[in-house]
């Protein structure tokens, strides 16, 4: 952001260990583990944080030593954590095999009775919180942790507008968090006061009952305007991904701003790790709004931030502007940077 003062990103949800056999190995036959920390929105933080954005993590995480191991993690990529409250008794766990040609990943989750999934609206002071900030991130992982978490995202959306924050929500659907039902229960009680919204084309089908058929040139600008008109949306994005196998992709992004559909290019990729991509566009969709990018090179800058993502292990998103810049301007080789 040079010369302007650094934009202001709040993100709430919950903050997870992730281990992952290592070498591409299955579950049954790993001995070693790597060790991670994460979560979908702290992966967007910690993106909009090697963008040069002031990023803050709001969570629960247990006051013992894995509790702040986490914390510690965060803040080694810029993540100020001085909103991660301390209590409960553990932290959730996710389990990632991460697959290979024909060999699809597996996510396995170990998050019941977590500190973050049994913290209390009482504990979280959102107008002290989001005082001073531009923008508001969740996704919905978060409210599918259970009621009392809705509510405490409900009472932090509710001060977001008060304060003129704009609020995104990626959908993210988990079918192993929450039914479909449970799904459609909660999340129109929430996007009332939301502003950005990411989807996939099956949430607009499954959750929201809008059909999610492509039409106009490719694109799913029918299906993506109901939407916005529902939910008086300023902006509604999606990737568009075709899987010829685990190991390679080819991904494009859409973007609706209620009036026009801009699409990306396509990128083809050869996944290292594709977990924390959908986040990693997420962040770059915050940064184009928030930087006043034209909407075709906001979307164009998320999808390549997303394409990136994809060659990293672990969750964070740690490439810089520079480095999306260079993809976007094709202006280098691809060879060995020296």
């Amino acid at each position: 952001m040079e010369g302007s003062q650094k934009k202001r990103v709040v993100v709430f949800g919950e903050l997870l260990l992730r281990f992952t056999p290592r070498q591409y190995e299955r579950f049954v036959q790993a001995q070693e583990f790597d060790a991670r920390y994460t979560g979908a929105e702290a992966n967007v933080a910690v993106s909009l944080s090697n963008f040069g954005m002031e990023t803050f993590a709001v969570s629960k995480v247990p006051d013992h030593e894995i509790g702040q191991a986490c914390v510690n993690y965060l803040r080694r990529f810029g993540v100020n954590t001085n909103y991660i409250l301390r209590g409960g008794e553990r932290l959730g766990i996710v389990y990632i095999e991460i697959g290979a040609s024909q060999r699809t990943s597996k996510v396995i989750y170990d998050r019941s009775h977590t500190s973050f999934q049994e913290a209390t609206p009482e504990e979280f002071d959102w107008k002290q919180i989001l005082y001073g900030k531009d923008w508001f991130h969740f996704s919905g992982t978060a409210p599918a942790r259970g009621d009392n978490v809705v509510r405490i995202l409900k009472e932090a959306c509710s001060a977001a507008k008060q304060l003129g924050l704009a609020i995104s929500c990626d959908i993210n659907y988990r079918s192993k968090l929450w039914t479909i039902e449970e799904a459609r229960r909660v999340l129109p009680g929430i996007m009332k006061d939301v502003d950005v919204v990411i989807c996939g084309p099956g949430d607009l089908r499954e959750i929201f009952g809008i059909s999610s058929r492509k039409s106009d040139g490719g694109t799913y600008r029918g299906a993506m305007m109901k939407l916005q008109r529902r939910f008086n949306l300023s902006w509604v994005a999606m990737i568009l991904r075709k899987e010829p196998s685990a190991s390679v992709n080819q991904l494009s992004a859409i973007l609706y701003d209620g009036e026009k559909i801009y699409q990306s290019r396509s990128h083809s990729i050869q996944i290292v790790d594709r977990i924390g991509g959908g986040d990693a566009f997420t962040a770059g969709l915050i940064y184009g709004i928030l930087s006043d990018l034209r909407p075709k090179d906001t979307i164009e800058f998320a999808a390549a931030a997303s394409c990136l993502k994809h060659t990293i292990p672990g969750d964070f998103n740690l490439v810089s502007l520079e480095e999306i810049r260079r993809l976007l301007e094709a202006a280098h080789t691809r060879s060995v940077e020296r």
